[in-house]
């Protein structure tokens, strides 16, 4: 009897962790092929949290996170960790997903090693390589390498095409941060005390629009993040409002907040949240500003309108479809935007009512079955 092939799931970040989970699941529960799971640790807390609620148990973990490290020193190590598990694992093919370091580097791993790549999150375009950076070229460098490129909507498989992608290696399959949205809400639907945490700040906001805040981009590090919190707290200033707020680990990001919101009545700055409370915080909140890619898929799906603190994003679909809008970072605009949405009910109902256009929950199986079909 022969062995079965082993497929290779490399992730190191909290989204990648919560966009794989539901194809590690899928391919767990075919039992066609052997899976592996290697996390790199490029984020530490947050990835541990979305593995426990997950209910992923990895086989290597290269625990590569260091504080502020730079992106070559970081490339340097990923590059010669997930070669060695390669080299012992031998995977018939490897899984990536999205924009990361780990992935770009994933993927140059197994192609050094002449290992097929199968890409989750495939044909995302910003077109401007240093918006976001550095994950525009890192979706092209593995844009070049995949084999198997897993578009979450015809407009990234377009995209694809555009870049002389052979169209049988293109698959259109939704996005599996839905599948993962759609999991973690029935299990804090059988289990509510998984998301009970933010039940103080919901008892102390009581009556307010509470908006929530996430924002990590690195190009939005110095001036934008400086815009960014004096927009927030400008926001936070109207007595029918209540911003929350997971503030990033990084300290380009935290050092700024705690400088500029830090006394505010009207903000709660807390911690980053691990997945079931970050699902409870998109369920109450009225508007989510965010800088965040996922956010954008995320919160159309249970009817929050996004306010996008970038100047372009790689996920147009949102805003073609209506469910987000992008505003940059400039305070006055932010405050505007927000503004019109707390204040004008049919701009509000407009995008909270727009059709989300990443997908219908069954994105892991159809990549599972692919990525099988591939091995054989």
């Amino acid at each position: 009897m022969n062995s079965k092939a082993v497929v290779l799931i490399i992730f190191g970040t909290r989204p990648e962790a919560i966009k794989l989970f539901p194809v590690v699941h899928a391919l767990q529960a075919r039992g066609d092929v052997a899976v592996r799971v290697l996390v790199t640790g490029q984020h530490r807390q947050m990835l541990d949290q979305v593995l426990q609620i997950g209910e992923i148990v990895p086989d290597h973990d290269l625990n590569v996170m260091a504080p502020d490290q730079s992106l070559d020193t970081l490339t340097a190590k990923l590059l010669t960790g997930i070669g060695a598990v390669m080299d012992a694992e031998k995977p018939a093919r490897v899984i990536v997903q999205g924009d990361t370091a780990t992935a770009m580097v994933g993927a140059l791993a197994a192609y050094y090693r002449k290992i097929p790549v199968s890409h989750v999150e495939a044909g995302l375009r910003s077109y401007d390589i240093y918006q976001p950076w550095p994950e525009e070229v890192n979706r092209k460098i593995i844009g070049t390498i995949a084999d198997q490129h897993f578009a979450p909507t015809e407009v990234s498989a377009a995209a694809l095409r555009a870049e002389a992608i052979g169209e049988a290696g293109i698959h259109v399959t939704g996005n599996t941060v839905i599948d993962a949205l759609h999991w973690v809400t029935d299990k804090i639907a059988a289990d509510p005390a998984l998301a009970s945490g933010l039940s103080a700040l919901e008892v102390r906001f009581k009556g307010k629009r509470i908006i929530g805040v996430t924002t990590h981009r690195r190009e939005n590090f110095g001036e934008g993040m400086e815009n960014i919190a004096s927009a927030i707290g400008e926001i936070a200033a109207r007595e029918d409002v209540a911003v929350i707020f997971p503030v990033h680990l990084n300290p380009n990001v935290r050092k700024v907040m705690d400088a500029r919101l830090g006394s505010n009545p009207n903000v709660a700055m807390i911690e980053p949240l691990d997945y079931p409370h970050f699902a409870r915080l998109l369920a109450i909140s009225h508007i989510m500003l965010t800088d965040s890619g996922g956010v954008q898929e995320e919160a159309p799906a249970l009817g929050k309108p996004v306010l996008v603190m970038r100047d372009t994003t790689e996920r147009p679909e949102g805003v073609t479809a209506g469910t987000a809008k992008l505003v940059g970072t400039d305070r006055e605009r932010i405050v505007a935007e927000v503004s019109t949405l707390l204040d004008n009910e049919a701009t509000y109902s407009t995008m909270a009512r727009a059709h989300n256009p990443f997908g219908d929950g069954r994105a892991a199986i159809r990549i599972a079955g692919l990525v099988a079909d591939a091995c054989r």
